[in-house]
């Protein structure tokens, strides 16, 4: 058995297929599985069905059905995709089978799993072992696109690997599912009409010629003559595409055997599609379940399993699923279209109840790992199993294509969403998706970076249309100063109250970086001298800050206004002192193969040894310069792939010193720390390849990244709010906004904002750096 807190908390499934009312059996597979997955997560709203419909009115689905898709339909399998999508489904749950969707063989289908950025499972209810060529296309390319396939035959594993080339890694064997039913002796139900007095033989399922029911009809005269008191009992409407296309030819072909076999009185027609209490009554009803399919090829019966899991001795023909499920002496088999050896397994059969009691027994424990109990448990297992290894070798998006001289030139500096953040009060902290949101209102660290944004912007372009955003930005961290403590508050409601007395370190570090860079980079001199009067107040407490980062964010503060005002004394000693602090801890810290100040790499990593790199420069201080060179050395090459592309440490549980990096989420914060330090190194040091490692860091924004997929968005100017395992964080929030355009602008700043020349292609400068 496996326990239930062996998979890890999934807050959305989407489980995709047909779905009940839906008369099919992918209708009662999808809809069995998504019933267990809800009780064994003890989620009553996960998981969501996306269902198929073949019908333009659709069906009266239950309320777990969120989104339905017209088969014929190709637009709608895009539009599905965006609706999963835009949920944050954790993992999807696909049933394949090629005739419930559209195109040619089924082919919409990979119209939306391409589409899908979270991972996805999916069952395959077919495998055909001689597919035409479209049909083998479309099975590798949904294993292309699923992390895992799962079958439910072991025979299906080998099938898919022979003759699809599907390597074994990528498949995977769960049970199809059963109901947990107590074993009663058959006839329990033998009280109802029609059975009293008789002994009853079972076939159920939607009716079609593959089901060779009329092979039994065939055979009843002569279990009659040995057993007079059985009855044949056929449950089951005609499929509903086999009456669409020819109506019920089918079924009344049976009767015409029926009626020649002279048996009108043996054989029974229910033609109906029972639920599953109506069902299991049948089944316990039953004496001999039979399946005498005609197609060898079936890799799965529904039919057969909830048979075998309701206690029922079977008889079957040989097809892959029954070979598999009735081995051991679980059931008896007869040959493919054989009247004749049908009726004498029924017979003997019929004659010895011991056997039958010994088939009933192995057939029934055997398939206790098969309730969807346990099948549920072991899709969640996969799924978590999946998630967590996302974490740690993320899966790219559009991997059959690698992106390439994605920075020809450098985009347009695009500031539309940051003017939609912010309002009269400054810029609002959230966003969801592309729209500001109010609840959590303002905070100073965005304010701050939004004068860094807007300053850089005006000295590059003098577009004199962001005045009014500097002045808006910098009266915000005005009014965060309190004069009472000398300290920034951080955190405002939308109602322009303030949410604490004193913020963090972290705030006030960057309310000091931002308006070191209002200084330098100041349109007028009366910006200049309220940044500056602000800036020299919010000095006196910061050498009682205890923190290496803030040390760090507040040097590169100090370093900007040194720019314009090289001559004060005290900042110059205030710069000396923090970033000596922070080398300190990298000598007593740092070892060659850990050349960093803490045990741990976390959040804004880049702004330390950028600190570094500037004040070792200018005290000057060579061993506290190569310190920092070394350490940003160290940051680039833990945190780029074997493939040359950045790839952020994640901040799930960040990189400890002698364990593993998080991959994932990776944050816009990281990328911009990285690519000024990079600048910074190459101001410094005038070697070209400090440029490239920042225009790959530039990369990680624009696709370059592990997923493949760009963070940034032209459409917007937004960025979104991190790298999650296997989709961009769709909401573009203040943070990873400002994070982008302040690395974008940097970039203009050091290459010149007109006439961008492509830098000369280097494949292996992170790899090695």
């Amino acid at each position: 058995m496996i326990e239930q807190n062996n998979f890890i908390r999934l807050d959305t499934i989407a489980v995709l297929g047909n779905y009940l009312p839906r008369q099919c059996g992918i209708a009662t597979f999808t809809t069995d599985l998504s019933n267990a997955l809800s009780m064994e997560t003890k989620n009553a709203k996960s998981p969501i069905a996306i269902v198929m419909d073949d019908k333009p009115e659709g069906y009266d689905y239950p309320e777990r059905v969120k989104l339905q898709i017209r088969d014929k339909v190709q637009s709608d399998y895009f539009r599905a995709a965006d609706f999963i999508n835009a949920n944050h489904v954790d993992v999807v749950i696909l049933q394949h089978e090629y005739g419930i969707f559209g195109g040619d063989h089924g082919s919409y289908v990979l119209d939306l799993i391409k589409n899908l950025r979270m991972p996805v499972i999916t069952t395959l209810h077919t495998i055909l072992s001689q597919p035409n060529p479209k049909q083998r296309f479309i099975i590798s390319e949904i294993a292309k696109y699923s992390d895992k396939l799962v079958v439910m035959s072991h025979k299906a594993e080998e099938m898919l690997e022979s003759i699809y080339n599907i390597p074994a890694e990528k498949k995977t064997f769960i049970p199809h599912g059963i109901p947990d039913i107590p074993l009663k002796q058959p006839g329990a139900y033998n009280d109802l009409p029609d059975f009293q007095g008789h002994r009853v033989i079972l076939s159920f399922g939607l009716l079609n010629p593959g089901k060779g029911i009329e092979y039994m009809i065939r055979a009843m005269p002569k279990i009659l003559e040995h057993h007079p008191d059985i009855v044949y009992v056929i449950l089951g409407e005609t499929h509903p595409h086999v009456k669409e296309a020819d109506g019920d030819a089918y079924r009344l072909r049976l009767h015409q055997e029926v009626r020649k076999n002279g048996v009108d009185d043996f054989v029974i027609f229910h033609n109906r599609f029972v639920g599953l209490e109506t069902l299991v009554q049948f089944l316990q009803t039953a004496t001999i379940y039979v399946t005498p399919y005609i197609n060898r090829d079936q890799i799965t019966s529904g039919t057969l399993a909830y048979a075998l899991g309701c206690g029922a001795a079977v008889v079957s023909t040989p097809y892959i699923y029954a070979e598999e499920l009735l081995d051991e002496g679980r059931g008896r088999f007869v040959p493919f279209n054989d009247s004749g050896a049908l009726a004498d397994v029924m017979i003997d059969l019929l004659d010895n109840e011991e056997k039958r009691e010994k088939i009933r027994f192995y057939g029934y424990h055997y398939c206790r790992s098969m309730t969807w109990k346990e099948v549920a448990r072991s899709y969640l297992n996969l799924a978590s199993g999946i998630i967590e290894n996302r974490k740690i070798s993320p899966k790219p998006h559009f991997d059959d294509k690698k992106i390439k001289n994605i920075l020809i030139e450098l985009p347009e500096v695009n500031l539309d969403h940051l003017r939609v953040l912010t309002d009269d009060t400054g810029i609002l902290q959230h966003a969801d998706f592309t729209i500001p949101n109010w609840y959590h209102g303002y905070c100073t660290d965005d304010n701050a970076r939004g004068v860094i944004v807007t300053c850089i912007y005006y000295h590059l372009f003098k577009d004199k249309s962001v005045l009014h955003l500097i002045k808006k930005y910098l009266a915000f961290l005005h009014y965060a100063y309190n004069p009472e403590n000398n300290r920034y508050r951080n955190f405002m409601s939308f109602n322009r109250n303030w949410l604490e007395i004193q913020g963090s370190e972290d705030s006030h570090a960057r309310a000091v970086w931002g308006l070191g860079a209002a200084v330098k980079y100041a349109p007028s001199p009366s910006i200049r001298n309220m940044a500056m009067r602000l800036f020299i107040d919010s000095l006196s407490v910061v050498e009682n800050f205890s923190s290496p980062r803030c040390w760090a964010i507040i040097i590169v503060g100090l370093h900007q206004y040194l720019e314009i005002f090289s001559g004060d004394v005290t900042v110059r000693n205030l710069r000396t002192s923090l970033s000596e602090r922070i080398y300190e801890r990298f000598k007593g810290n740092a070892t060659g193969d850990w050349p960093w100040c803490e045990n741990s790499v976390t959040y804004a990593n880049a702004k330390i040894p950028h600190a570094l790199i500037l004040a070792g420069q200018w005290i000057p201080d060579n061993g506290m310069f190569q310190a920092g060179l070394t350490a940003l050395e160290w940051l680039l090459k833990i945190q780029t792939a074997k493939e040359g592309h950045l790839s952020i440490i994640g901040n799930d549980k960040w990189f400890v010193r002698d364990g593993e990096s998080s991959k994932f989420d990776q944050q816009p914060i990281e990328a911009m720390g990285l690519i000024e330090a990079c600048t910074e190194a190459y101001k410094a040091t005038g070697d070209n390849d400090w440029l490239l490692r920042a225009e790959r860091c530039l990369g990680w924004f624009l696709g370059r990244n592990d997923l493949n997929i760009p963070v940034y968005s032209s459409e917007t100017g937004g960025c979104g709010d991190g790298l999650q395992p296997h989709e961009v964080n769709e909401n573009q929030g203040a943070e990873s906004t400002l994070a982008w355009l302040i690395s974008l602008l940097t970039m203009y700043e050091i290459m010149g904002k007109k006439d961008i020349i492509r830098l000369e292609k280097s494949g292996d400068i992170l790899k090695s750096g």
